[in-house]
């Protein structure tokens, strides 16, 4: 990880954006999960942007639940699901409160810390493989619901925050479409992940789960 990196916290503004503008917005940064252990960081280098009622591939496309409720702010919040019955994903509010959106934290590079993130991602071959993919990610931070509506901008005593970090240069930014993500949400090129890095995860199309006959 970048040693010359800018420590300096993201404030509720960086957030309070449409999400299309944070998503690309948020490479680089460098996202710390403190635990009881110490602290585990991660330069994020890939992630997806979710738009709420105008995006059907979001989970607050139909309105209000009390699963997506910390979806529609205010900004700067963490949003943790949890799906197919085994995994953990996380995500980060923005946009203005009341129209919900956020940022699915898709992979990075876990710098210090990789020792913790190690002893939960015991199958992966490589450090670079701690955090690629969401659900890998979500584990080697130790992240789950009871993390669910943190403030990730309540400054560096709570369990998430975010720093400046170290973006790319702009014309390592590529996009593309999202992971997974099928209907009519699956044409939007609103993955956004870092040219060349090693732990970005790779693409896959939707595959439509089969029913049980």
């Amino acid at each position: 990880m970048d040693e010359g990196m800018d420590r300096t916290p993201l404030g509720r503004d960086f957030f309070d954006r449409p999400v299309l503008e944070v998503a690309p917005d948020l490479l680089g940064r460098t996202l710390v999960r403190t635990t009881d252990e110490g602290a585990i960081e991660l330069r994020l280098t890939e992630v997806e942007a979710y738009a709420g009622d105008v995006d059907p591939g979001s989970h607050a496309f139909r309105g209000r639940t009390a699963r997506n409720s910390v979806m529609f702010g205010p900004p700067g919040h963490s949003y943790v699901y949890f799906t197919y019955g085994m995994w953990h994903c996380l995500n980060l509010v923005c946009g203005p409160e009341g129209k919900a959106s956020g940022v699915l934290l898709r992979a990075g590079e876990i710098g210090i810390g990789a020792e913790m993130a190690r002893k939960r991602r015991f199958s992966a071959r490589h450090d670079r493989e701690l955090a690629k993919g969401p659900a890998r990610l979500a584990t080697a931070l130790d992240v789950d619901r009871a993390l669910n509506g943190v403030d990730v901008v309540a400054g560096a005593q709570g369990p998430l925050s975010v720093l400046q970090g170290s973006p790319p240069a702009p014309d390592l930014v590529r996009s593309g479409p999202r992971t997974g993500v099928g209907g009519g949400g699956s044409h939007q090129p609103w993955r956004f992940w870092i040219d060349g890095d090693p732990t970005v995860s790779p693409y896959r199309a939707h595959a439509p789960r089969r029913r049980a006959t």
